[in-house]
């Protein structure tokens, strides 16, 4: 069994341990009211958009996402959240290193024994959910349950979805499957930009990602036969049929949109396995990105 299909599986014990930390780390988290902005690398920045559309749609303050390395200098903020699995991400810790002293920031990390603790002024640590895969699974949606239990937008049905979506057998016919395209809407366009990047990493697959509402603007045009097109969360109306319409495979379930994740995950490493892949060793890819300054 490769790493990842290990961590994948632990999702739901991480999740309760998450909402735990919640309420213990509550002072380091951002405080309703506060103007704030996550801050991330690859599936990172995807759980930053996911909680700034959470945090700002639930009415607790401005809240923006932004990669790491594009975050915008000349604006002010009243907490910066830098979500960071490995604590070593070169952009990362540039970036709070020139915030330190000027604007208050917190690392979310799963090491503790790495260079983020000493330019960040609060840490909350993940440690139990860290990985061995260079594939994120657990740490990043970890992270985003913890920071859903600090809004009080957690609870122990998503966790019960979590469990079902790694209990139930995958929809039949994906395996198969050419290309893939992830909607959400909201906070889940976040978690479509995350499952069309874990399809991507693990098992090379053709993915696209889109706010559901944009996908009729253009990117159905490469719906047919052969092709899945995923919803996470309720769909706009009339969407599943246009898409059953061109003949594509419509996906969607009544599952927490966090839970729905881990079914992608799941796919991910079900089509790396049918074609002869190591999920936890994707091709170009390491832990971290880590920058050779004399590069």
């Amino acid at each position: 069994m490769s790493h990842v299909e290990t961590e994948t599986a632990d999702q739901p014990a991480c999740w309760q341990r998450a909402a735990q930390v919640a309420v213990d780390r509550a002072a380091a988290l951002p405080a309703p009211g506060e103007r704030v902005a996550i801050v991330g690398c690859g599936t990172s920045y995807y759980m930053a958009q996911a909680y700034a559309a959470l945090r700002e749609g639930s009415g607790q303050g401005e809240s923006d996402a932004f990669a790491a390395s594009e975050f915008p200098s000349g604006r002010t903020y009243d907490r910066v959240v830098a979500l960071t699995r490995s604590g070593t991400t070169t952009e990362v810790l540039e970036l709070l290193t020139r915030l330190r002293g000027g604007t208050r920031t917190v690392a979310v990390t799963a090491d503790p024994n790495t260079p983020v603790p000493k330019v960040a002024d609060d840490v909350v640590l993940l440690d139990f959910a860290d990985e061995r895969s260079v594939v994120q699974t657990r740490f990043a949606t970890t992270a985003l349950t913890l920071f859903r239990a600090h809004l009080g937008l957690h609870s122990d049905a998503v966790v019960r979805d979590a469990e079902t979506a790694l209990a139930e057998p995958l929809p039949e016919g994906l395996l198969e499957c050419t290309q893939f395209s992830f909607l959400g809407h909201g906070w889940t366009v976040g978690i479509a930009n995350e499952a069309a990047l874990k399809m991507k990493e693990a098992s090379l697959s053709w993915t696209e990602s889109y706010p559901a509402m944009e996908y009729r603007h253009g990117p159905i045009s490469i719906a047919t036969a052969g092709t899945a097109t995923w919803m996470f969360g309720a769909a706009p109306e009339g969407l599943p049929e246009q898409v059953r319409a061109t003949g594509a495979r419509w996906v969607e379930s009544d599952l927490d949109p966090l839970a729905e994740l881990v079914r992608v995950q799941r796919l991910a490493i079900a089509r790396a396995a049918a074609q002869g892949l190591d999920p936890d060793l994707p091709r170009h890819l390491t832990r971290s990105v880590v920058l050779d300054p004399q590069a």
